[in-house]
């Protein structure tokens, strides 16, 4: 029976094994050819340093964005830049592969013009998500373990929502990603983890996956909960206070303003394997002592 199963499983995975040369489209929609198994690779996002680490190629990853922090062993890893400051040069010297880049900024057409091969990430939806993990998965001949990813993250999230749903309540909630404000529609990643965590977005769906939107819309909706997920940037319970109309928001009144710590904005703003902890953050919020300890 042991045989058996060895067997199903080296079977799996040869059926998953990438073939190369690789030709993919990616977030971008551009053709990319990726001649053979990346071995040296640069990551100029967090949330896709973290998935190449999650499905086993942590140790091809030569240098990363300034903000890639986790897992720990890419912390030692060389910096180079960030989205809008990224610096080309620098990347270049790596001799990378492949360059994992984000669908905006300039970053990806720089490269192309130095010959370097390029594939955009753009993970805006919880159902993104589980895509992104696929894609790089087969970019890095790790297909099989992005699978047994996406199972995990499932697994996590759905026992979460399903202790989540015993909450008697579902508070009206106000997301706030920086002070201009921008916010989180429903139908983007962390507005679905808002829903999971059984709280109810004020945000207008039409209104897009992450708006920017006037501060009086806040004030109209009236949330019963607001999350400050620029509060590792200063913004306060007390400085959101001296806005027109806030203090008079209920949130504000009843002291149900989360101000997350740079560790929790982490796992909440970054769309990868640790998205459930980004929903234990939220449904902690929404309704303390849930969960326990």
């Amino acid at each position: 029976m042991k045989k058996f199963v060895f067997l199903l499983a080296l079977l799996f995975s040869l059926a998953l094994a990438t073939s190369y040369p690789l030709v993919v489209t990616d977030d971008l929609g551009r053709t990319v050819t990726i001649p053979a198994e990346p071995q040296r690779i640069v990551v100029m996002l967090p949330s896709a340093t973290e998935t190449l680490c999650a499905v086993g190629a942590c140790d091809r990853i030569v240098a990363t964005d300034d903000y890639s922090n986790w897992p720990a062993e890419v912390a030692d890893k060389p910096k180079a830049g960030g989205l809008y400051n990224p610096n080309v040069e620098l990347i270049a010297s790596f001799e990378p592969d492949l360059v994992i880049t984000s669908k905006y900024g300039k970053l990806t057409e720089a490269l192309d013009k130095l010959g370097l091969t390029t594939y955009a990430v753009n993970t805006q939806t919880f159902e993104d998500i589980f895509r992104t993990a696929r894609n790089l998965g087969e970019l890095v001949n790790r297909e099989a373990e992005a699978e047994a990813l996406v199972a995990r993250i499932n697994r996590e999230v759905y026992a979460l929502e399903s202790q989540a749903a015993k909450a008697g309540d579902r508070p009206t909630v106000y997301y706030e990603i920086d002070a201009t404000p921008y916010t989180v529609g429903p139908g983007s990643f962390i507005g679905t983890l808002i829903k999971k965590a059984r709280g109810v977005n004020v945000i207008p769906a039409e209104l897009g996956l992450f708006p920017k939107i006037s501060p009086e819309l806040v004030v109209e909706k009236d949330p019963a909960v607001i999350v400050l997920g620029d509060a590792p940037y200063g913004v306060t319970a007390t400085k959101i206070a001296e806005r027109p109309g806030w203090a008079a928001l209920q949130a504000v009144r009843s002291g149900r303003v989360c101000e997350l710590t740079k560790e929790q904005t982490d796992v909440v703003h970054r769309p990868g394997p640790r998205v459930a902890e980004g929903l234990r953050v939220l449904i902690d919020c929404f309704h303390p002592g849930l969960l326990g300890e």
